[in-house]
């Protein structure tokens, strides 16, 4: 017998022994009734018994809530089918209720309420599963952590993408602004060779800077200006031609630019292709002679034994340095005088000298590369052989006037335009020359290479690679392939 039972029957009053007893219960509905053989029911009929003075004993679990009267120990009684009681048994037990006397039940232990909380708190942290009801499957339960994985993964992922985006957006700004990533300039030490650079009259740090980078002088096409700018330096710049080195660093190229010695006297360079207009300006940029005199200087070209309408195309592209007190007219002839020397290198005929400059011009302007100046010359040959009309961009441009529009492509104006230059209009070749050609573009005019080809195209303005055709059809195919890289470069030129 329990302390509360001894309490109950007057011998050791017990203060806390008349207590009701503490229960951690699960909230529930006012009016739901206990559910028969529970916790709850077995809780009601001991309050009922004690509230009727009897003594508590272990409870049983009885088909309704209605206390039952206290009694000595029943005898064993066997459930009836069905789990209902016979009408005779003088205290009748309900199913497990009733097959559960046949054993005598374990003593509860006395209720206290640390020992319920203790133990709702192990549940909450030790769960145990629930017998009556059936066992989950522990599948669900891994693929419920690999859900979870996935999606981690997922997020990883997505993240790692995210900055991969931004890196490969931003990553150029970024290095930049945090300075990392490799220099854009060379180290001291590395410079070889020779370059050569042209400054204009009135070019400033911006326009230097770029010419440097373009002659293969200094690393990146900025980091001559950017210098200038962070150490606020103020220069002069002198027009005329400059000995340097390549790889040079930003700062030697300074100290060249300024030195006297690096500069040639009265200079000018030449690029090939120049028209006469541009060879002059190019001139007159560099060499202290006014661009009004090398224009009078160029307008007859009986004056230098020039039988032609125009010198386009005897304005040979080179560097040149003329001595002190040069004229206009001193400087022209010197570069006529340079066409004939390579006409002759190329053992071009007096009676053919303008035609074979023609040629040349176009070769010069419609090559990318110098490896296809003889293929272009032969395709210009089979076409006249042929009685095709030319159809050379660079001549419709140049009639035009929009020959150094710097782009592939001739305007619908210029391709539909009449005059003597355009060949997609005129038969045969253009009235003059379209530029002033190098050494290689007049040696391949007069020495085509062998081949049947009567097309080409340029499908790649930033290599200069060409594909020549001898069908219309082939011709079709690779100017789609160069109608596709264009849409995909739409600032490379085309």
């Amino acid at each position: 017998m329990s302390d509360r039972e001894e309490s109950a029957g007057g011998e050791k009053p017990d203060l806390f022994g008349a207590l009701p007893d503490p229960q951690v219960q699960v909230p529930r509905p006012a009016e739901s009734p206990a559910v028969p053989g529970s916790r709850r029911a077995a809780r009601e009929a001991a309050e009922a018994q004690q509230a009727a003075g009897a003594p508590r004993t272990t409870p049983i679990p009885q088909p309704t809530t209605s206390p039952q009267p206290a009694g000595p120990a029943p005898a064993v009684v066997p459930a009836s089918p069905a789990g209902s009681a016979t009408p005779t048994d003088p205290a009748p037990a309900v199913g497990a209720a009733a097959a559960a006397l046949t054993e005598p039940a374990p003593e509860p232990a006395p209720a206290h309420p640390h020992h319920d909380v203790h133990s709702t708190l192990e549940a909450l942290f030790h769960h145990s599963p629930d017998a009556s009801a059936p066992a989950k499957p522990r599948r669900k339960r891994r693929r419920g952590c690999f859900t979870a994985l996935v999606i981690v993964f997922v997020l990883l992922g997505g993240a790692a993408g995210g900055g991969l985006w931004v890196w490969n957006t931003y990553g150029a700004k970024i290095s930049e602004t945090m300075g990392w990533g490799p220099s854009k300039d060379y180290e001291a030490g590395q410079a070889t060779g020779q370059a050569l650079v042209t400054i204009n009259k009135g070019d400033g740090g911006q326009q230097v800077s770029t010419a440097l980078y373009k002659a293969g002088v200094t690393k990146t096409q900025d980091v001559f200006y950017n210098m200038l700018v962070k150490n606020g330096t103020v220069n002069t710049f002198y027009p005329g031609v400059y000995h340097l080195q390549n790889k040079m660093t930003a700062a030697a190229a300074l100290k060249a630019l300024n030195d006297p010695k690096n500069k040639m006297q009265n200079s000018a360079l030449i690029p090939e292709g120049y028209t006469v207009d541009a060879t002059i300006q190019r001139i007159s940029q560099s060499v202290d002679v006014p661009l009004a005199d090398l224009q009078a200087a160029v307008k007859n070209p009986a004056d230098y034994g020039v039988n032609a309408p125009s010198l386009e195309g005897w304005l040979f592209p080179a560097l040149y340095e003329f001595g002190p007190g040069a004229t206009a007219k001193d400087i022209v002839g010197t570069l006529v005088k340079r066409t004939r020397d390579s006409l002759a290198a190329a053992n071009v005929p007096a009676a053919d000298q303008q035609r074979v400059l023609t040629i040349a011009s176009i070769v010069q302007r419609e090559a990318r590369q110098e490896a296809d100046f003889y293929k272009v010359s032969r395709v210009i040959a089979n076409r006249l052989a042929q009685g095709m009309k030319l159809q050379m961009d660079s001549t419709a441009q140049y009639g035009y006037h929009e020959l150094n529009a710097g782009t592939a492509s001739t305007s619908e104006a210029a391709q539909h335009n009449d005059n003597p230059w355009n060949t997609y209009v005129i038969d045969g070749l253009p009235k003059t020359p379209i530029a002033n050609p190098g050494d290689k573009a007049i040696d391949a005019a007069m020495h085509p290479v062998a081949g049947s080809w009567l097309y080409f195209v340029t499908v790649n303005m930033d290599t200069g690679e060409t594909i020549f055709s001898t069908t219309y059809a082939d011709q079709q195919k690779a100017v789609s392939q160069m109608q596709d890289w264009c849409k995909a470069h739409p600032d490379s030129g085309c």
